[in-house]
């Protein structure tokens, strides 16, 4: 499913920078990414999704070597292949709640919009506790409320890719194990993919692979300093 290589990514500005050797995630797999802050865990669901290019090295999404993909090319790709919970949600404030979940078959050719499309829609919608909010409007929802919403628009295509940042971090215990069940349930009836960033250790024990990105993060400061070190 995703195969990275001989990764380098750094912003224009500051000193961040990412270092990834070697990762690889299997088909079906469910795997979720602790670390530090600023490690570059979201960064690196940017890299996988191709919302952000590295300077250099490979990354392979479901057989495509995204990285190499032009700029249409890619948002194409994403919007067909791969749901993505935001950790700031997203959502267009013009739009109801409906509209919202509905929004990747108004901006992707390839996706068609049918009955079955909002029939998916309203049923997850149910199952995740806003089924009566569909009519409203982004700013009339709780943050838990737009949490949902995120997190049933990414579900709606049937991606084989599910990425996710934080989906339960704004998610009262009741309604994180609702998210979770659906996204799990998800995976296992679609063999989808599920990565997920977080910060809740409690909900570890969910996945079958737990990757610790202060290892990156170390491994891209050690390799800078290494580098400073250096005689001239």
């Amino acid at each position: 499913m995703i195969e990275i290589g001989d990764l380098r990514f750094s912003y224009d500005e500051g000193d961040f920078s990412l270092e990834i050797p070697q990762l690889k995630v299997a088909d079906g797999e469910t795997v979720a990414i602790v670390g530090p802050s600023g490690s570059g865990k979201t960064t690196l669901l940017n890299l996988i999704a191709g919302t952000a290019t590295p300077q250099s090295g490979r990354v392979t999404t479901n057989g495509y070597k995204i990285s190499e993909l032009h700029d249409a090319a890619r948002r194409d790709f994403r919007i067909a292949n791969i749901g993505l919970v935001f950790q700031e949600f997203e959502l267009l404030e013009y739009l109801n709640v409906l509209d919202n979940i509905l929004l990747p078959y108004r901006i992707n050719r390839t996706l068609q919009l049918g009955t079955s499309v909002r029939a998916r829609a309203e049923a997850i919608a149910e199952r995740v506790g806003i089924g009566d909010k569909l009519s409203r409007y982004a700013n009339q929802l709780s943050q838990g409320e737009k949490q949902r919403v995120a997190v049933i628009r990414a579900l709606v295509v049937q991606p084989p890719l599910l990425l996710a940042d934080e989906p339960t971090g704004n998610l009262d215990p009741l309604n994180k194990d609702r998210v979770l069940d659906i996204l799990f349930q998800y995976a296992n009836d679609n063999a989808a993919t599920l990565i997920t960033v977080t910060h809740d250790h409690n909900i570890l024990h969910r996945f079958q692979r737990v990757i610790d990105f202060k290892d990156f993060y170390i491994h891209a400061t050690q390799q800078r300093l290494e580098s400073i070190a250096e005689p001239m």
